[in-house]
């Protein structure tokens, strides 16, 4: 389904500022990660090793093409979600808007393809970020970092990131490839403060049903997310659909704070107009906050440039 860019109009009037609240960011971050130059280069995580996940940057091969069942990450398709999220007592309305571009981006020396967030409170942005995503020889999908930028009433107030294979940061598996119950949690990644990113994932059930807005689905895969900085009785809960993608998040646990719930409502398959806008919102990111600076920067997709040079 076709539909106008309106979502990203409104993360557009949200993340524009200043030349000087842009150095601002790109301070905050260099002291975030302490930067220095130099090629990237793998580091030990702080984190015990036997809550990692082994990464070998030789196991990846067409690492761009996400084609795991749970998983699929197509350029320029956009899942729409709403629901709520727990705010001083109160529920607040939430839409989170996600879109696969046409870019990709090397992170540790894998190929990455980059995604677009943002999340609204309230109708206002409240975070915009670029995550990279890429899939193994096997079929897992890991995720390599994550460039955050954060609002308050849709005015811009700091910046960070996490990036696999620097300052301590490590890849996790956000998707296996086979996932079946009974197995052992996985890392879903690992950064130090003060991004404290140490999630962790636990297949809960298969062969589910659910149906949200946008569909009913059969075979629904449910994994529940726990991480230490949120404490032991807290979890959030992915529903996945094969094909698809996750349609639903819900929680558990009286340690859950947000509690969030989040239903999918929509699926867009972006004009080529509209994958251009996003494209371009995602590289303004980037170009806001060439943080990390010690990797590349992004580029369009091969598929991508050929098909614009036809």
């Amino acid at each position: 389904m076709n539909m106008s860019f309106e979502e990203s109009r409104m993360a557009q009037a949200g993340i524009r500022f200043s030349q000087a609240t842009t150095a601002l960011v790109v301070l905050m971050t260099f002291i975030c990660l302490g930067l220095s130059s130099g090629g990237v280069m793998a580091q030990q995580s702080k984190a015990p090793e036997g809550t990692l996940e082994a990464f070998d940057h030789n196991n990846f091969d067409s690492s761009t093409n996400v084609d795991n069942k749970w998983f699929p990450l197509q350029p320029g398709t956009q899942w729409v979600y709403k629901g709520f999220t727990q705010e001083d007592k109160e529920r607040v309305p939430v839409r989170v808007v996600q879109t696969v571009t046409d870019l990709t981006k090397v992170v540790n020396g894998v190929r990455t393809v980059v995604v677009w967030d943002v999340d609204y409170k309230d109708g206002k942005v409240k975070e915009s970020e670029i995550i990279f995503f890429a899939q193994d020889k096997d079929g897992n999908v890991w995720l390599l970092g994550e460039l955050v930028e954060n609002y308050d009433d849709a005015e811009f107030v700091g910046g960070s990131a996490w990036i696999a294979g620097m300052d301590g940061s490590h890849a996790g598996i956000m998707m296996k490839a086979d996932p079946q119950p009974g197995t052992p949690s996985y890392s879903q990644g690992f950064a130090p403060p003060p991004f404290n990113w140490a999630d962790r994932a636990a297949v809960e059930k298969v062969g589910q049903k659910a149906c949200v807005p946008a569909g009913c689905y059969k075979d629904v895969l449910v994994i529940a997310e726990s991480s230490k900085h949120e404490g032991p009785d807290a979890q959030q809960l992915k529903y996945y659909a094969p094909g698809v993608g996750y349609i639903r998040v819900g929680w558990r646990g009286k340690g859950e704070k947000l509690r969030e719930t989040l239903e999918l409502t929509e699926i867009v398959k972006l004009t080529p107009d509209a994958l251009a806008k996003a494209r371009a919102e995602a590289l303004e990111i980037e170009k806001r906050a060439y943080l990390y600076g010690r990797t590349p920067p992004a580029e369009l997709m091969k598929s991508a440039t050929n098909a614009k040079g036809q």
